[in-house]
């Protein structure tokens, strides 16, 4: 019998593909090949199902088969580390932009970012909202913001947030969105995570927000991304959201 560590590299190895490890067993030793083989599939149609829960929308461009056949060449080449499945996936979009099958569909990492993002900001931590009076007694030009955890800022080359709209459960068809988007993502009061596609100065503002500017700075930096750019309705759907946590000058 190999060393507990040799046997679990093999049999890890065995569950991708490889030949079995050495000290399995069966009454039978004719049935160890077969039972091994239902045992394999069974982890790969778990692993299939986690993916997919990660990712809906992928799994919906793609269709059932292919994607479950995707999923099991991704477990392949970037297995669990840990047992929180929850936890696996974050290399998912770096797969699909190197995975040359699908490299005329360009588009379909920064869905995968989104969905991702998603996931983490659900599961981010918990934080309360700055009390109203705070804020209302704050300098807009001095005060430094703070924003709840589960805040995503991304900038993505397609119009991705609105292809993940368009595939969300009784979505209404809008016409279709070119070229990049930014995609605002958290987690708001009612644990629901909504992605929102924001303008140039929007996306100036809240990075600028997230890097630890004052506001009335980032309120500069907006306007210099897109003249003329009002803050107050960002600012003002962040706090219905319950994200933003703190406000010092």
């Amino acid at each position: 019998m190999p060393a507990h560590p040799e046997f679990l590299g093999g049999f890890g190895a065995a569950l991708r593909g490889g030949p079995l490890p050495p000290g399995l067993t069966a009454r039978d030793p004719a049935e160890v090949d077969r039972r091994f083989a239902v045992y394999r599939n069974n982890v790969a149609v778990g692993l299939t199902a986690a993916l997919a829960a990660r990712f809906p929308v992928i799994r919906r461009l793609l269709g059932e088969d292919y994607f479950a056949a995707l999923a099991r060449v991704y477990a392949g080449a970037e297995p669990p580390q840990t047992p929180v499945l929850a936890e696996w996936g974050a290399g998912f979009a770096g797969f699909l932009a190197g995975f040359t099958p699908l490299a005329g569909y360009s588009y379909l990492p920064d869905v995968a970012r989104i969905e991702w993002a998603r996931g983490q900001a659900f599961h981010a931590a918990d934080a309360a909202p700055v009390a109203p009076g705070v804020l209302a007694a704050a300098d807009p030009a001095r005060v430094r913001l703070g924003l709840h955890p589960s805040v995503r800022l991304l900038r993505l080359a397609h119009p991705a947030v609105w292809i993940w709209a368009q595939n969300q459960p009784g979505a209404v068809a809008t016409p279709a969105a070119r070229g990049p988007q930014t995609a605002l993502i958290l987690r708001d009061a009612g644990f629901q995570v909504p992605v929102r596609a924001l303008g140039a100065g929007d996306g100036a503002l809240l990075a600028a927000i997230l890097q630890g500017q004052r506001l009335g700075d980032a309120a500069l930096t907006a306007q210099d991304t897109e003249p003329g750019h009002d803050p107050q309705p960002l600012l003002i759907a962040l706090m219905q959201a319950g994200a933003i946590i703190d406000a010092q000058e």
